[in-house]
């Protein structure tokens, strides 16, 4: 579970968190929304444990990430937005890297990055180096890196992005996967029918605050409006008003 709560953040003059609180469930998709500039990235990176809060807290299966960082991370797979690869690595070694660095044991290691390859459809792009990657192929060994470490929860920010569509739906079979494995899912995207057709609960963030939080049919009665995008515009432009 994914809790954060009351999160403030300023930079020089600039308030980037107004107090924002939202949890994510166990066994939930939930999606954050919001406009660039909102605050979304700034609450991901104090859940990440790359920032600390002015005040406030985010917690990981109740471990506060500023208290317990380490604790806190290794229950946590992310998918950050810039997801870069070492060129020279095969996706076995990114995997090997990663796992290692969360104190895998080899004979443990070898066999979860086993199952990554076959659920992620890895076999012919396992053992090359991902130098000269798709687009798609780098976007699977991120997923791999990410849940190396078997993690209850996980956040992936932007994974279809720039992706076909058959690597995309791959993309979303996994995270339907991974909420039947009771895992918490926290999904950020910016397309709106994708969100809609993925989340449980949907929380959006605008001008550095929570305006929303409930499932897809509350948010868009919340705005009046009869799609999520409508609805979505609507509450974002709703808060820069006040």
């Amino acid at each position: 579970m994914i809790e954060v709560s009351g999160l403030r953040k300023s930079f020089a003059e600039v308030t980037a968190l107004k107090g924002v609180s939202f949890s994510a469930q166990n066994a939930k998709v939930t999606g954050l929304l919001g406009p660039n500039g909102a605050g979304k990235s700034t609450s991901l990176r104090i859940l990440y444990g790359l920032l600390k809060p002015d005040t406030g807290w985010a917690k990981i299966d109740g471990l506060d990430v500023s208290l317990e960082r380490l604790k806190a991370q290794a229950r946590l797979g992310v998918l950050p937005d810039g997801h870069g690869l070492y060129a020279r690595l095969t996706a076995r070694e990114h995997m090997a890297f990663f796992g290692r660095l969360h104190g895998i044991s080899p004979d443990v290691l070898e066999q979860r990055s086993d199952e990554l390859i076959r659920m992620l459809d890895m076999q012919t792009i396992a053992d090359r180096r991902t130098e000269g990657f798709s687009q798609g192929e780098r976007m699977k060994v991120c997923l791999a890196r990410a849940l190396i470490h078997s993690p209850d929860n996980i956040v992936l920010d932007e994974p279809t992005n720039g992706l076909d569509v058959m690597t995309t739906r791959k993309v979303r079979e996994l995270i339907n996967e991974l909420r039947q494995l009771g895992l918490c899912v926290l999904f950020s995207s910016h397309i709106m029918h994708e969100v809609s057709r993925l989340c449980d609960e949907i929380v959006i963030i605008a001008e550095g605050q929570v305006v929303a939080q409930g499932v897809p049919d509350a948010i868009r009665e919340s705005a009046g409006e009869e799609n999520l995008e409508d609805a979505f515009v609507t509450l974002s432009e709703r808060a820069a008003r006040l």
